[in-house]
């Protein structure tokens, strides 16, 4: 898919001008294009967090990664990008989500992911649709931290949730995000 995301980030910024890179987990669909990304614009460096840097991304970056402490925050002047670690939420140890400070935009990677084809921008509940994906693949991990995990994340009150599958959120985000942890909950207390 590097063609058309490279496309797509063209049409915004000339690719040699990136100077950042950064995803939600290491997974070929988060990452798998990295290093096409770091040979067209010479200047970037991925950031992630510390343990994602030191498991993964040390060894496949064709340049070293900056490793981001949680909330550290890089300024793409104008904006501000905050890295919250999430081990584990809603996979992998090294998972992460970026909240957009200006504008109140959550980047929740795989979290409240949705199958089918909506649209890119939705105000409808989502978090049916995100369980019923969830029910689907049972992709998510679920401990004790997952839970207040997502509940810490409501509590920054993000105006949008963009989401990396199915339909991003612009509403009651907050409420969204509780709605969910409250599933995470009840899928904890009744596992076997």
């Amino acid at each position: 898919m590097f063609p058309a995301v490279s496309g797509a980030v063209a049409s915004l910024i000339p690719l040699d001008r990136l100077r950042w890179i950064t995803f939600g987990h290491l997974e070929a669909d988060e990452c798998g294009a990295m290093n096409l990304f770091l040979e067209a614009a010479p200047n970037a460096q991925v950031a992630h967090t510390a343990i994602g840097c030191m498991v993964s991304i040390d060894d496949l970056a064709d340049r070293p990664p900056v490793p981001m402490a949680p909330d550290a925050s890089i300024d793409l002047g104008g904006r501000r990008i905050r890295s919250i670690d999430t081990p584990h939420v809603p996979h992998g140890w090294d998972a992460h989500v970026l909240f957009e400070e200006t504008t109140g935009t959550l980047f929740c990677g795989d979290l409240l992911s949705q199958v089918g084809d909506g649209p890119a921008l939705t105000g409808d509940d989502l978090v049916a649709a995100a369980i019923q994906t969830e029910d689907m693949f049972g992709a998510s991990c679920f401990t004790p931290q997952s839970a207040p995990t997502i509940r810490r994340l409501a509590a920054l009150e993000p105006t949008a949730l963009a989401i990396m599958h199915g339909s991003s959120y612009s509403g009651e985000a907050s409420d969204a995000l509780l709605a969910l942890a409250d599933d995470f909950d009840h899928r904890l207390a009744h596992a076997n």
